[in-house]
């Protein structure tokens, strides 16, 4: 049988689609549709139903990071599941794997050379957090489990990893380990006080991971969990030192720091970790996914310092009892060389490293906006976050809202905006040219323009 959609129309995907109970889904409004069926892709552009073509602004879920529709990718993996689909990682191992580990362990910072395979970012988060709780059991260490996150923070959708996140909104109705897991607060610069430097903001952000280690003991705590950017959280850039100061705090009290790089990695800020390269530290372990396989198959890893293993290795009776039936899927490992090697034969870290300055640069200019109070990011990933009053950055009315406000119209634009209640996000391909980056930039603008509108018929601004 041959799936047909194209003699479908809107209202009947619609229906169909009721099946589904998508991630996030406000379900109160169940079953009302407008969702945008997307049917086709190329490049940084999408196709909806009715052949309307998109800007795909938050490159999928920042995860297209080469661009969709390359047939590179296409064709390796169509060679895998012809050569052979499917070999069983707990008994077996294949080349494909053994070749792709290799090959990003010579990326990787430092002596994290030990890489393990999930089937995505909340799995290698949580097989992360895993690790460290059995490398302490085997150490002998068996109080040593408590976890620090920080509020804004993302860490997937496991029962572990959900609960080191700290986005407040995310949490209604669910139950999380709040007896090993901590907060401190998100090193946002915009919202510090005007009387202090950003060293001070830094240095205060810092000395506040190293008091909830002493509050909750040295000896219990485990492990700091932290995305270099948070990504989903509002792509909140901390201050310049930020992580290397932290790190050096984890390692004075034996804490393992692991760097959550599921967004940042695979060129995004144009390098294929971000960690040492941009911020200028060393982690422990770094999780990835997502531009792993630039989202075309599902995958994730976990990559581990030798100095970690080393406490493992050739331990007698010891097993790492932790693994998935997609772990290294020889599939994803098939998309996920030809992807790298995509990035590496188009040069596209260079490219963001040109381009990813020009498109900060260009969405700056939409500070000028009455109701943008900043714009903020770091190479191909940035956020636009909306305020009722620039000097007192307060939140806008229905602020829930304006985010949805402005991605109607830039849809009837041309442009897919991922809103976050009152802030805008953006992470495009790493393809993207300036005269692309303009035309996103535009649309945007007209967009928020729209909205702004919008709320002063309605009295809300």
């Amino acid at each position: 049988m041959v799936l047909r959609v194209d003699n479908l129309d809107t209202k009947e995907l619609d229906k169909k689609d009721l099946t589904t109970l998508h991630p996030w889904e406000y379900l109160e409004y169940r079953g009302t549709g407008g969702r945008t069926f997307i049917e086709k892709s190329k490049g940084i552009y999408l196709y909806d139903k009715d052949g309307r073509k998109l800007i795909d602004g938050p490159g999928g879920m920042w995860n297209v990071n080469i661009g969709h529709g390359v047939d590179e990718i296409a064709d390796a993996v169509s060679n895998q599941i012809r050569t052979m689909s499917y070999a069983s990682p707990f008994t077996e191992s294949t080349s494909v794997r053994a070749i792709f580990a290799e090959r990003i362990a010579e990326y990787a910072p430092g002596d994290l050379k030990r890489v393990f395979f999930t089937s995505g970012g909340s799995a290698a988060v949580d097989s992360a957090l895993r690790f460290v709780m059995f490398l302490n059991n085997v150490r002998g260490l068996r109080n040593k489990k408590k976890i620090i996150g920080r509020q804004d923070g993302y860490h997937g959708s496991t029962y572990l990893g959900a609960s080191c996140s700290g986005k407040e909104r995310d949490k209604n109705n669910f139950d999380f380990a709040s007896d090993i897991v901590h907060h401190i607060s998100a090193p946002n610069p915009y919202r510090k006080d005007d009387s202090v430097t950003l060293d001070e903001f830094c240095d205060a952000k810092v000395k506040e991971l190293e008091d909830k280690i002493l509050e909750l003991g040295p000896e219990n705590v485990a492990a700091f969990i932290a995305e270099p950017i948070l990504a989903s959280g509002g792509v909140i850039v901390p201050p310049k030192g930020y992580h290397k100061k932290t790190s050096e705090v984890c390692r004075k009290y034996d804490v393992i720091y692991i760097s959550d790089e599921i967004v940042t990695a695979f060129g995004r800020l144009g390098h294929i970790f971000a960690s040492e390269k941009y911020f200028d530290f060393t982690p422990d372990i770094i999780v990835a996914a997502k531009g792993i396989t630039s989202g075309y198959v599902p995958c994730g890893a976990v990559l581990i310092s030798e100095k970690l293993m080393a406490e493992l290795d050739n331990k007698e009776r010891v097993i790492f009892s932790n693994g998935f039936t997609d772990s290294g899927h020889p599939v994803a490992m098939a998309a996920a060389n030809a992807s790298l090697t995509y990035m590496e034969e188009h040069n596209l870290l260079e490219h963001v490293q040109e381009v990813g300055p020009y498109f900060q640069e260009q969405l700056r200019t939409l500070e000028d906006l009455p109701i943008v109070g900043e714009v903020r990011g770091e190479g191909l990933m940035a956020a636009v976050e909306c305020v009722g009053n620039k000097d007192k950055k307060d939140p806008l009315n229905l602020s829930y809202e304006i985010g949805s406000r402005i991605n109607e119209h830039c849809q009837d634009l041309g442009l897919i905006v991922r809103p976050l209640f009152s802030t805008c996000v953006m992470s495009p391909s790493l393809i993207i040219t300036k005269s692309q980056i303009d035309d996103l930039v535009g649309i945007l603008r007209k967009g928020i323009v729209m909205a702004t509108e919008d709320i002063k018929k309605e009295g809300l601004y």
